[in-house]
Protein backbone atom coordinates (compact mmCIF):
# COMPACT_ATOMS: atom_id res chain seq x y z
CA UNK A 1 0.00 0.00 0.00
CA UNK A 2 2.79 2.15 -0.17
CA UNK A 3 2.29 5.52 -2.14
CA UNK A 4 6.15 6.82 -1.26
CA UNK A 5 6.85 9.13 -4.32
CA UNK A 6 3.08 9.08 -5.86
CA UNK A 7 2.03 12.60 -7.43
CA UNK A 8 -1.35 13.72 -6.29
CA UNK A 9 -3.87 16.48 -6.25
CA UNK A 10 -6.03 17.33 -3.74
CA UNK A 11 -9.41 18.76 -3.75
CA UNK A 12 -11.18 20.65 -0.79
CA UNK A 13 -8.11 20.38 0.93
CA UNK A 14 -8.97 23.30 3.36
CA UNK A 15 -10.85 21.32 5.57
CA UNK A 16 -12.64 18.27 6.44
CA UNK A 17 -11.86 15.35 4.48
CA UNK A 18 -9.85 17.16 1.82
CA UNK A 19 -7.57 18.04 4.77
CA UNK A 20 -7.54 14.60 6.08
CA UNK A 21 -6.43 13.11 2.82
CA UNK A 22 -3.81 15.61 2.21
CA UNK A 23 -1.88 15.07 5.83
CA UNK A 24 -2.66 11.31 5.03
CA UNK A 25 -0.44 11.50 1.33
CA UNK A 26 2.28 13.60 3.13
CA UNK A 27 2.77 11.39 5.72
CA UNK A 28 3.28 8.53 3.49
CA UNK A 29 5.68 10.36 1.20
CA UNK A 30 3.45 11.15 -1.35
CA UNK A 31 4.05 14.74 -3.41
CA UNK A 32 0.40 16.96 -2.96
CA UNK A 33 -0.89 19.49 -4.77
CA UNK A 34 -3.82 20.69 -2.01
CA UNK A 35 -6.68 22.64 -3.77
CA UNK A 36 -9.25 25.06 -2.51
CA UNK A 37 -11.21 28.23 -3.04
CA UNK A 38 -9.95 29.06 0.80
CA UNK A 39 -6.55 30.15 0.18
CA UNK A 40 -5.03 31.46 3.65
CA UNK A 41 -6.38 28.61 5.40
CA UNK A 42 -5.22 26.08 2.36
CA UNK A 43 -1.83 27.10 2.62
CA UNK A 44 -1.22 27.08 5.64
CA UNK A 45 -2.49 23.51 5.65
CA UNK A 46 0.21 22.82 3.43
CA UNK A 47 2.79 24.38 5.66
CA UNK A 48 2.20 22.24 8.91
CA UNK A 49 1.67 19.17 6.54
CA UNK A 50 5.32 19.77 5.24
CA UNK A 51 6.70 20.16 8.74
CA UNK A 52 5.42 16.39 9.20
CA UNK A 53 6.84 15.29 6.11
CA UNK A 54 8.33 12.55 4.92
CA UNK A 55 6.21 13.85 1.45
CA UNK A 56 5.84 17.48 0.39
CA UNK A 57 2.81 19.89 0.02
CA UNK A 58 2.15 22.71 -1.91
CA UNK A 59 -1.41 24.77 -2.11
CA UNK A 60 -2.99 26.15 -5.58
CA UNK A 61 -6.40 28.00 -5.13
CA UNK A 62 -9.03 26.35 -7.48
CA UNK A 63 -12.48 26.88 -8.36
CA UNK A 64 -13.95 23.65 -9.65
CA UNK A 65 -16.95 24.30 -10.82
CA UNK A 66 -15.08 26.66 -13.54
CA UNK A 67 -13.36 25.50 -16.05
CA UNK A 68 -10.43 27.76 -16.71
CA UNK A 69 -10.18 27.76 -12.86
CA UNK A 70 -9.15 23.94 -13.04
CA UNK A 71 -7.53 23.72 -16.53
CA UNK A 72 -5.28 26.55 -15.54
CA UNK A 73 -4.71 24.90 -11.50
CA UNK A 74 -4.01 21.27 -13.10
CA UNK A 75 -1.81 22.73 -15.67
CA UNK A 76 0.15 24.20 -13.14
CA UNK A 77 0.09 21.40 -10.89
CA UNK A 78 1.11 18.74 -13.54
CA UNK A 79 4.04 20.79 -13.71
CA UNK A 80 4.68 21.14 -10.13
CA UNK A 81 4.26 17.38 -9.43
CA UNK A 82 6.05 16.52 -12.85
CA UNK A 83 3.07 14.48 -14.04
CA UNK A 84 0.19 13.28 -12.53
CA UNK A 85 -0.85 9.85 -10.88
CA UNK A 86 -3.92 10.46 -8.39
CA UNK A 87 -6.63 12.52 -8.55
CA UNK A 88 -8.68 12.81 -4.58
CA UNK A 89 -12.00 14.79 -5.03
CA UNK A 90 -13.35 15.44 -1.62
CA UNK A 91 -14.54 19.07 -3.05
CA UNK A 92 -18.39 19.60 -2.44
CA UNK A 93 -21.19 21.93 -0.97
CA UNK A 94 -24.03 20.64 0.79
CA UNK A 95 -27.24 22.74 1.46
CA UNK A 96 -30.78 21.95 2.76
CA UNK A 97 -33.87 21.68 -0.10
CA UNK A 98 -37.26 20.40 0.04
CA UNK A 99 -38.46 18.68 -3.14
CA UNK A 100 -41.34 20.92 -3.57
CA UNK A 101 -39.54 24.23 -2.40
CA UNK A 102 -36.14 23.94 -3.66
CA UNK A 103 -35.15 26.89 -5.60
CA UNK A 104 -33.16 27.21 -9.35
CA UNK A 105 -30.48 29.00 -8.22
CA UNK A 106 -29.47 26.34 -5.31
CA UNK A 107 -30.53 23.29 -7.54
CA UNK A 108 -28.00 25.13 -10.06
CA UNK A 109 -24.87 25.85 -7.15
CA UNK A 110 -25.56 22.09 -6.27
CA UNK A 111 -25.16 20.94 -9.61
CA UNK A 112 -22.29 22.97 -10.63
CA UNK A 113 -19.75 22.03 -7.90
CA UNK A 114 -20.99 18.58 -6.68
CA UNK A 115 -21.63 17.05 -10.27
CA UNK A 116 -19.64 19.79 -12.95
CA UNK A 117 -17.11 20.00 -10.33
CA UNK A 118 -16.36 16.29 -10.48
CA UNK A 119 -16.59 15.84 -14.50
CA UNK A 120 -14.42 18.81 -15.01
CA UNK A 121 -11.38 17.41 -12.75
CA UNK A 122 -11.66 13.64 -13.49
CA UNK A 123 -11.82 14.67 -17.14
CA UNK A 124 -9.15 17.50 -16.78
CA UNK A 125 -7.05 14.61 -14.02
CA UNK A 126 -7.96 11.57 -16.86
CA UNK A 127 -5.96 14.10 -19.53
CA UNK A 128 -2.37 14.24 -17.12
CA UNK A 129 -2.62 10.27 -15.88
CA UNK A 130 -3.04 8.94 -19.89
CA UNK A 131 0.11 10.53 -20.55
CA UNK A 132 1.60 9.00 -17.21
CA UNK A 133 0.61 5.47 -17.80
CA UNK A 134 -2.60 5.32 -15.64
CA UNK A 135 -3.92 6.21 -12.36
CA UNK A 136 -6.86 6.68 -10.09
CA UNK A 137 -9.31 9.19 -9.32
CA UNK A 138 -11.31 8.94 -6.04
CA UNK A 139 -14.55 11.14 -6.21
CA UNK A 140 -16.95 11.04 -3.45
CA UNK A 141 -20.45 10.56 -3.85
CA UNK A 142 -22.93 9.87 -0.51
CA UNK A 143 -25.45 7.47 0.91
CA UNK A 144 -27.60 10.72 0.36
CA UNK A 145 -27.19 9.44 -3.36
CA UNK A 146 -28.72 6.27 -2.59
CA UNK A 147 -32.20 6.90 -0.51
CA UNK A 148 -34.82 9.24 -0.16
CA UNK A 149 -33.42 12.61 0.86
CA UNK A 150 -36.59 14.82 1.81
CA UNK A 151 -34.34 17.43 3.49
CA UNK A 152 -31.58 17.48 0.80
CA UNK A 153 -33.41 16.90 -2.37
CA UNK A 154 -30.60 18.45 -4.42
CA UNK A 155 -27.83 17.10 -2.68
CA UNK A 156 -29.27 13.93 -2.94
CA UNK A 157 -29.76 14.15 -6.70
CA UNK A 158 -26.15 15.50 -7.15
CA UNK A 159 -24.76 13.14 -5.30
CA UNK A 160 -26.87 10.49 -7.59
CA UNK A 161 -25.24 11.82 -10.57
CA UNK A 162 -22.13 12.23 -8.99
CA UNK A 163 -22.57 7.76 -8.52
CA UNK A 164 -23.39 7.71 -11.92
CA UNK A 165 -20.29 9.20 -13.69
CA UNK A 166 -18.41 7.52 -11.71
CA UNK A 167 -19.50 4.27 -12.85
CA UNK A 168 -19.14 5.50 -16.57
CA UNK A 169 -15.94 7.10 -16.10
CA UNK A 170 -14.28 3.98 -15.19
CA UNK A 171 -15.97 1.98 -17.73
CA UNK A 172 -14.54 4.97 -20.82
CA UNK A 173 -11.04 5.03 -19.11
CA UNK A 174 -10.15 1.44 -17.88
CA UNK A 175 -8.43 1.27 -21.34
CA UNK A 176 -6.23 4.16 -20.53
CA UNK A 177 -4.69 1.76 -16.71
CA UNK A 178 -7.14 4.66 -15.21
CA UNK A 179 -9.55 3.59 -12.32
CA UNK A 180 -11.91 5.66 -10.76
CA UNK A 181 -14.11 5.19 -7.49
CA UNK A 182 -16.14 7.11 -4.88
CA UNK A 183 -15.96 7.11 -1.54
CA UNK A 184 -19.53 7.26 0.19
CA UNK A 185 -18.35 8.74 3.67
CA UNK A 186 -20.43 9.14 6.85
CA UNK A 187 -17.62 11.00 8.38
CA UNK A 188 -17.94 13.64 10.88
CA UNK A 189 -16.69 17.10 9.20
CA UNK A 190 -17.74 20.55 9.38
CA UNK A 191 -20.51 20.12 6.78
CA UNK A 192 -21.65 17.12 8.37
CA UNK A 193 -21.94 19.15 11.92
CA UNK A 194 -23.77 21.94 9.84
CA UNK A 195 -26.05 19.34 7.98
CA UNK A 196 -26.86 17.60 11.38
CA UNK A 197 -27.50 20.58 13.11
CA UNK A 198 -30.18 21.90 10.28
CA UNK A 199 -32.03 18.32 10.28
CA UNK A 200 -32.31 18.65 14.59
CA UNK A 201 -33.66 22.30 14.04
CA UNK A 202 -35.95 21.09 11.27
CA UNK A 203 -37.20 17.34 11.58
CA UNK A 204 -35.81 16.66 15.40
CA UNK A 205 -33.40 13.94 13.57
CA UNK A 206 -30.44 14.35 16.04
CA UNK A 207 -31.26 10.71 17.26
CA UNK A 208 -31.47 9.37 13.33
CA UNK A 209 -27.80 10.97 12.89
CA UNK A 210 -26.53 8.94 16.34
CA UNK A 211 -28.22 5.77 15.54
CA UNK A 212 -27.60 4.93 11.69
CA UNK A 213 -24.12 3.65 12.01
CA UNK A 214 -24.43 -0.08 13.50
CA UNK A 215 -20.58 -0.29 14.45
CA UNK A 216 -20.59 3.08 16.56
CA UNK A 217 -24.57 3.25 17.74
CA UNK A 218 -24.70 6.38 19.99
CA UNK A 219 -21.37 7.77 18.80
CA UNK A 220 -20.30 10.62 16.24
CA UNK A 221 -20.07 9.62 12.35
CA UNK A 222 -16.35 8.44 11.65
CA UNK A 223 -13.04 10.04 12.38
CA UNK A 224 -11.71 12.14 9.30
CA UNK A 225 -7.99 10.81 10.01
CA UNK A 226 -8.44 7.43 11.72
CA UNK A 227 -11.23 6.47 9.23
CA UNK A 228 -11.35 8.03 6.08
CA UNK A 229 -7.65 8.44 5.74
CA UNK A 230 -5.96 4.96 5.55
CA UNK A 231 -9.15 4.07 2.93
CA UNK A 232 -8.07 7.00 0.73
CA UNK A 233 -4.52 5.67 1.16
CA UNK A 234 -5.34 2.31 0.03
CA UNK A 235 -7.25 3.87 -3.37
CA UNK A 236 -4.21 5.71 -3.85
CA UNK A 237 -1.93 3.10 -4.02
CA UNK A 238 -1.49 -0.32 -6.82
CA UNK A 239 -3.09 -2.41 -3.87
CA UNK A 240 -6.09 -0.67 -5.20
CA UNK A 241 -5.47 -1.44 -8.68
CA UNK A 242 -8.28 -4.58 -9.97
CA UNK A 243 -10.75 -1.89 -8.12
CA UNK A 244 -13.04 0.44 -10.40
CA UNK A 245 -16.15 1.76 -10.91
CA UNK A 246 -17.42 0.74 -7.07
CA UNK A 247 -19.20 2.90 -4.75
CA UNK A 248 -17.52 2.53 -1.25
CA UNK A 249 -19.33 2.96 1.66
CA UNK A 250 -17.09 3.93 4.17
CA UNK A 251 -19.67 4.64 6.87
CA UNK A 252 -19.67 1.70 9.53
CA UNK A 253 -22.85 -0.02 8.22
CA UNK A 254 -24.97 3.11 7.06
CA UNK A 255 -25.58 1.89 3.89
CA UNK A 256 -26.26 -1.69 4.88
CA UNK A 257 -29.54 -0.95 6.30
CA UNK A 258 -30.88 0.38 3.14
Amino acid sequence: MSIEGKKIIVTGSASGMGEATLKAYVQAGASVIGMDVSDDTGGLICENANKDGPGKCSYLHVDVSDKSSVSDAFANANDILGGLDVLAHPAAIQRSSDASEVSVEDWDLMFAINVKGTMLTNQIAQSYMKLNGGGSIINFGSISGLRPEPAASAYSAAKGAVHSWTRTAAGSWGKDNIRVNAILPAIATPMYRAARERSSEEENLASHWRNSVPIALGQEYGDPEKDLAPVMVFFASDASKFITGQLIPVDGGQTAGL
